[in-house]
């Protein structure tokens, strides 16, 4: 069984969730892996040179535009999170057996184990609370600790199509570890939020690494050219 058809809870046969990119997966599955001797670990290269390309861009633009750089290339990654968030949830219904605990838990593992191809441990810690551990994720051994911000651009874009789908998923997200930073896994806690003026844990740390960045990234700046 694939890696990310599997959990304990009995709840998670009844998570509907659609494939994103599911034109080109289905080419890849019956057309290339089924009939050609294509080699499936080449896919891991070739995402890497997008994702360090995506990183590259950011800096560049940070670098030579400033905010307003860095603003464009959040709203073009944070329109793709949220396309595949949409992707991932369009037609599906959620059972109302199901608590919004595991439906959050849920939606996170279809994203970490199929959208981030990551390996995932899951955990309902409670019915106001959700976490998870990456085990292995693809960037972990290429990206600096820094760069991990550009996945929090996809995420808000996430996290935009879950609220779209209900309003009563109100459930923050943050960061308490990660691989890159030198810890054995990426720890994430997702909780539910009392109110909307709650809801801002995720951009106000995304906000501080922005400014962060932006510092750098004057630093690095060619001089300004003189007549």
């Amino acid at each position: 069984m694939a890696h990310w058809q599997h959990r304990p809870e009995p709840a998670w046969q009844n998570f509907e969730f659609n494939q994103p990119y599911a034109k080109g997966l289905k080419r890849l599955k019956e057309e290339v892996l089924a009939k050609t001797d294509f080699d499936p670990a080449v896919l891991w290269q070739w995402g890497t040179m997008q994702a360090m390309a995506v990183i590259e861009v950011l800096k560049s633009c940070e670098r030579l535009f400033g905010r307003e750089g860095q603003q464009a290339v959040y709203e073009g990654l944070h329109r793709v999170g949220l396309d595949v968030g949409r992707q991932i949830l369009k037609g599906t219904t959620k059972p109302a057996e199901m608590t919004e605990a595991e439906f959050i838990s849920f939606y996170a593992s279809v994203i970490n184990r199929i959208a981030y191809a990551s390996l995932e441990d899951p955990k309902i810690d409670s019915d106001n609370q959700v976490s998870f551990d990456i085990l292995w994720c693809p960037h972990q051994d290429h990206y600096q600790a820094f760069d991990c911000r550009v996945q929090r651009y996809f995420v808000a874009g996430m996290i935009e199509a879950m609220r779209e789908y209900s309003r009563e998923h109100d459930f923050d997200v943050r960061f308490d570890s990660t691989i890159p930073a030198g810890a054995p896994t990426c720890h994430f806690t997702m909780w539910r939020t009392s109110d909307s003026a709650s809801q801002s844990a995720w951009q106000d740390y995304t906000a501080a690494i922005d400014e962060k960045a932006l510092q750098i990234a004057r630093r690095e700046a060619p001089p300004a050219e003189t007549e």
